[in-house]
Order: C-alpha cells, then sequence, then structure tokens
C-alpha cells in the first residue's frame, strides 16, 4: 500500500505543492530524489487520480494536501525532517485503522487482522509522565478557537526536554505535528519521545544557555505579531535576514552565532525574520509545556482582538 498507493500520490501533491511555491522541476526532482521526467508525469497527473487513491486510505484530498504541505516544508528547510514526518504520517494512517478496509479487500485473508491497530494505535508508547504532560498543553491547543489564528501557513509543534534530556530522542514531541484541520488545530498523534529533530534542537541549543527553559513551540511571525509581543512585554531575541553559510539547518544556525554573543539577556522568545527559503517565524520558550501554552493562548488573544 505504501509503494504502490500512498508514496506515488503523496510525491505528486508533494511536486504540485513545491511547483505553487515557485521551485523548478529540476529542483523538485532534486528533492524528491526523482528524475525530472518522472516530476513532470507527476505534475501533469490530475487532483482527482489522488483523491481516489486517498480515498482507499480513508483520507480526504484536503488531509493529502494538509500532509504535502508539511512534506514540503520540510524538504526545502531540511530534507532528513521530511522523512521523519513521512513516517508520522503512515503510522497515523496505520495506526487509526483507516487503510484496513482497503488492505483487507486486497487480501481477504487478513480479514481479522489487527497489528497495526496494536504496533501504531493510539495506545502505543509509554504513559504517564512527560508525555502526559505534553499531550495535556496539546489539548488546550486543540480546544482553542483562536490558536489557529497565531499558526504559520503549515504547522506547529510542542516540544518539552524531560529534567537530564540531552539530545532530540529524550525529548518528548507530536509526531507529524499539530496542523490545521477546518480551521482548528488538531495533532497527528500523542505525543511520544524523539517526534521532533528541528524543534527539538532549537529548544536543546536555547536550554543550554538558559536551564530553566524546557518547553517551546514555534508561531507565526510579521508585523502584526511585532506589536503584539511589545504590548504583552514578551523579551525576546532576533534572528534571521541571513543565515550562515554551509549550516544545514539555517535557523538553528543562526540561533546558535545569536546565543554565542556578548550581549544575550534574559529572554523567552525568538523572532526569526525569515529570508531566503525560511518562513518568518515565532519561538516561544517557558519553564513546561502547559505555561508554555498558557502564554502562547495569551497571545493567540491580544492577536486576535487586534483585528
Amino acid at each position: 500500500m505504501m509503494v504502490d498507493s500512498f508514496l506515488p500520490s503523496m510525491r505528486a501533491l508533494v511536486a504540485r505543492r513545491l511547483k505553487r511555491d515557485g521551485l523548478s522541476q529540476g529542483k523538485i526532482a532534486s528533492l524528491l530524489g526523482l528524475t525530472q521526467a518522472s516530476v513532470s508525469s507527476y505534475l501533469s497527473s490530475t487532483a482527482a487520480k489522488q483523491s481516489e487513491v486517498l480515498s482507499n486510505l480513508g483520507l480526504s484530498l484536503e488531509e493529502g494536501e494538509t500532509y504535502a504541505a508539511l512534506l514540503a516544508e520540510d524538504l526545502k528547510n531540511n530534507p532528513t525532517y521530511a522523512v521523519s514526518t513521512l513516517y508520522s504520517i503512515w503510522s497515523r494512517i496505520l495506526g487509526g485503522g483507516d487503510a484496513c478496509a482497503f488492505h483487507r479487500s486486497e487480501y481477504p485473508f487478513l480479514a481479522t487482522c489487527e497489528v497495526c491497530l496494536k504496533v501504531f494505535g493510539p495506545e502505543r508508547g509509554e504513559a504517564g509522565g512527560p508525555i502526559d504532560h505534553v499531550a495535556s498543553a496539546v489539548r488546550s491547543i486543540e480546544g482553542s478557537s483562536l490558536f489557529v489564528r497565531v499558526m504559520p501557513e503549515v504547522s506547529v509543534n510542542v516540544a518539552y526536554a524531560p529534567e537530564g534530556a540531552k539530545s532530540a530522542e529524550e525529548l518528548v514531541a507530536v509526531p507529524g505535528r499539530i496542523v490545521k484541520v477546518k480551521g482548528q488545530a488538531r495533532s497527528f498523534m500523542k505525543p511520544e519521545y524523539g517526534a521532533s529533530t528541528h524543534l527539538a534542537a532549537i529548544l536543546l541549543e536555547v536550554e543550554r544557555k538558559s536551564p530553566h527553559l524546557r518547553a517551546s513551540l514555534n508561531l507565526r511571525f510579521d508585523e502584526r505579531m511585532s506589536r503584539v509581543l511589545s504590548k504583552l512585554g514578551v523579551s525576546h531575541l532576533t534572528i534571521g535576514r541571513s543565515y550562515p553559510k554551509g549550516s544545514q539547518d539555517k535557523v538553528l544556525g543562526a540561533l546558535r552565532e545569536r546565543l554565542a554573543g556578548r550581549d544575550v539577556g534574559g529572554f523567552e522568545a525568538v523572532v526569526d525574520l525569515g529570508g531566503e527559503g525560511v518562513e518568518p517565524s515565532l519561538y516561544l520558550f517557558s519553564e513546561d509545556a502547559i505555561s508554555l501554552v498558557r502564554r502562547a493562548l495569551e497571545i493567540a488573544r491580544e492577536f486576535s482582538s487586534s483585528d
């Protein structure tokens, strides 16, 4: 199912998304690891074809487009991130039972199979402690009608570093991140260890400088958000416009340079002004995920009231 159905459809949707973002067929081919002829074929395929395939897997075209936007974002920033996101998406499909009917129609002897539900389902992984802590914070986000207004174009994640965590694998985050679905913020899956790469690296870098900051999430940034930060007194560092050459993760490289400076005082946020291929973003930090989301919702309320 993955190789014959899901992957070709996602390649087509991602290729079209990257094309809309202004990338050439040659660049798209390079990012996807395909020939230009294959990319041309995907770009000429119809959305109706992808819709039919995704429907067999229990997905709407809107969901497919959301997944494609996530993957396109990752491919542009760091292709390694896209592999992790693709795994999270596919795990969600298998764990939710969305593909079971189609799989059983192809292989009738699997009529009573529940392997994917057990391996990838919502009960997998270790519960309690940091996982439940982040899950509680995510529920607050999903319960807010205003949070979606401060989300970036594509997605948000929440990362939390339990005491003593030193690597991304030891941090808790949301696999596949939190996305906009029908005007609401929705998470792909239950939080788990090692579910973030980029945001986890950002948080670990900040924690080295300010050990009390152990949770982070990302929000949109624009002039309106800048005014909100000023009104609420959110102290922040600023990076962006240009990024260190040779850095695989441009934002992380710029952050390291900024934190190494002499004029770094107390802060609870990092503003990335963006640049070529990088969307402007606000990274918010706090002592734990609950207080972090509480501050983010305060920002969302102020942002919404400033219409």
